[in-house]
């Protein structure tokens, strides 16, 4: 089975494998942004659902991500009350994102910092993974190691006590920026006013 240690987890992320972690909302599903194809093909995920770039902090995610001083600005102090956690921010990408991360809108990136020790551990190491949450696309998350490995017999899964695994349950909140200011496409953990 492919349920291995956090040392040979990290090996196997930078050699551009799926991984899975855990996450304070679901486990996840990870790889290399260049990678992405390998996420979109296990999960059967189609191509206008796009990934998130998760990463162990906002310093990490930031080169990602393009916009003038002023909204960097808005941008950040939203991050210092909301990350590391529950949020995910759709901003301008820029030329460093690979296409195939969200391939009907290149234009576009979502970023997160997740509140989660182990996954910001791991993050630390293999630097920004482009992410989704552990199931087959429009189906349930799958909470548990053994579930993922049912379902994902080529996913390499972190070796941890299936408690460390259960995060919140709930998805991320996602808010786009947008000329107007915030736009919430998904209300998750975190309230947010558009």
């Amino acid at each position: 089975m492919p349920i291995v240690s956090s040392t040979e987890i990290i090996n196997h992320a930078k050699e551009g494998k799926v991984i899975s972690f855990p996450t304070d909302t679901v486990p996840a599903l990870a790889t290399l942004p260049t990678y992405c194809d390998l996420i979109f093909a296990a999960k059967k995920r189609p191509p206008d659902k796009p990934l998130i770039l998760m990463g162990s902090l906002g310093e990490d995610l930031w080169p990602y991500v393009t916009g003038t001083e002023k909204e960097k600005k808005i941008w950040q102090q939203i991050t210092q009350q909301h990350w590391p956690g529950q949020l995910t921010l759709v901003l301008p990408a820029s030329k460093k994102v690979p296409s195939v991360m969200n391939p009907l809108d290149p234009s576009t990136i979502g970023i997160r910092v997740p509140h989660h020790q182990l996954a910001l551990k791991l993050l630390s190491q293999t630097g920004p993974l482009a992410t989704t949450s552990a199931n087959l696309s429009g189906e349930e998350p799958l909470f548990t190691p053994t579930d993922i490995v049912q379902t994902f017999s080529d996913v390499f899964i972190l070796d941890a006590p299936q408690e460390v695994y259960l995060g919140s349950g709930l998805p991320s909140t996602v808010a786009k920026w947008t000329q107007q200011g915030w736009e919430i496409l998904r209300q998750g953990g975190i309230k947010l006013e558009g």
